[in-house]
């Protein structure tokens, strides 16, 4: 009877507010532009166009997502301070900018830029607008708003990476960026002012009730601003078990090829299994939005890690072709766990009164963990590191956050002053 209920309430929350969740999702799906599943598709013809080898497009992709980073830091808080639909149109028309820079860069320099691009808007923005604003007005169920929304993801890492392989064989790469644009200029932001419609009205209410916000663990006011959020000791210690799935998935999945061929697998088999993950990251992330909204993020955070653990102990323990099944499930649950529980645990610690700044923030962070990750553990196998014993560093590493995170969450409400 629980089941069927929380399906019943889940029913009943999207069809209450579809067209906002539908905005959330647009952008979460359409992200995928800038994301490494759809850039990567083009990575032979962009090699051969410029004369690059792996090596060189690696550190020119590493660059441009740092330097996306950096900038989203200081972009991603204008969703404070500007009206919405201004913002999301603003980040649209940098993307459709971006495509079309991608399908006309002349040389390695301008290709750099129109990366750059692509990860500020696709990666960065296009997802942090579509995080922030679930967080930000749907305070009794952002853990539902985040898993549903979050879900458009994994849906265009299936669907859009597909779409532009078979249209880049067609048409050619160049021209399949520029109808990228087309479809951005054409579909997704005629769409996107069109679910922004009453959105006057949600923000007066959003205004209201965050003017008196209060925590539910201490009773305080929560309206932390960002430099107050730096601060806060709490926060330094809650980052790295965040970071923990994107840096450790990132780096496996970078080196899958070395990780197959170490462990005597198919590389088609390991890559068939990265269905898997896509389908548990978004089923678990949809479970997951109605325990947040019951139990809170604050919870969970630290206990998160425990299957991305499983995952690593499964390749640091068998090379049977098994293990990868288990590490795509684990990885997935995790990851999909990630995804939840990030979208909602900035707003229940420090209120969305600045909420926009402080996950910019902290997004850039991820961004630069996702950067850090291919480039380490690159080294360390040139080193000679076993890929099983970088599994067994990742474990450690899990382990440790996730103590620092359960040490912060658990003693820092109490022992810390509230920003207000």
């Amino acid at each position: 009877m629980r089941g069927t209920k929380t399906n019943l309430n889940y029913l009943a929350f999207v069809i209450g507010n579809f067209r906002f969740l539908a905005f959330g999702f647009l952008l979460s799906f359409f992200s995928s532009f800038g994301q490494t599943y759809v850039i990567s598709v083009f990575n032979p013809d962009i090699r051969a166009q410029f004369g690059l080898s792996h090596g060189d497009f690696g550190i020119v992709f590493a660059i441009a997502t740092v330097g996306s980073a950096l900038c989203l830091i200081w972009f991603g808080r204008m969703i404070d301070q500007t009206d919405l639909r201004r913002y999301t149109m603003t980040v649209l028309g940098g993307l459709v900018a971006a495509c079309l820079f991608m399908a006309a860069a002349p040389t390695t320099f301008f290709l750099f830029l129109a990366l750059f691009a692509l990860r500020l808007t696709g990666q960065g923005l296009m997802v942090h607008t579509a995080a922030t604003t679930m967080a930000r007005y749907f305070e009794g169920a952002r853990g539902k708003a985040v898993s549903l929304v979050s879900f458009g993801s994994p849906l265009g890492q299936g669907l859009l990476a597909i779409a532009a392989l078979a249209i880049s064989k067609s048409v050619g790469w160049r021209w399949t960026w520029a109808a990228f644009a087309a479809l951005v200029v054409v579909g997704v932001v005629p769409l996107a002012l069109w679910l922004l419609r009453g959105h006057k009205e949600r923000h007066q209410s959003y205004i209201e009730r965050a003017a008196a916000q209060i925590s539910p663990v201490r009773g305080v006011t929560l309206r932390w601003s960002r430099r107050e959020v730096l601060k806060d000791v709490r926060f330094y210690l809650i980052l790295p078990v965040l970071l923990a799935p994107s840096y450790i998935s990132t780096g496996f999945f970078f080196h899958m090829a070395h990780l197959v061929e170490s462990k005597g697998w198919s590389l088609t088999d390991f890559t068939e299994a990265y269905f898997l993950y896509t389908v548990v990251l978004g089923a678990v992330s949809l479970i997951t939005g109605p325990i947040v909204d019951r139990i809170g993020a604050v919870r969970l955070l630290p206990y998160y890690m425990i299957p991305q653990g499983l995952a690593m102990l499964a390749i640091a323990g068998s090379d049977h072709p098994g293990a990868a099944v288990i590490f795509m499930l684990a990885s997935g649950v995790t990851v999909g766990l990630r995804v939840t529980i990030g979208g909602a645990i900035w707003a229940e610690i420090y209120g969305v009164a600045h909420l926009g700044g402080i996950r910019a923030l902290a997004t850039a962070f991820m961004v630069f963990s996702t950067a850090l990750a291919p480039v380490t553990m690159g080294w360390w196998i040139d080193w000679g590191v076993t890929m099983e014993s970088i599994a067994l560093g990742c474990i450690v590493y899990a382990v440790l956050s996730s103590l620092l995170s359960w040490f912060a969450l658990r003693f820092g409400y109490e022992k810390m002053p509230a920003a207000g």
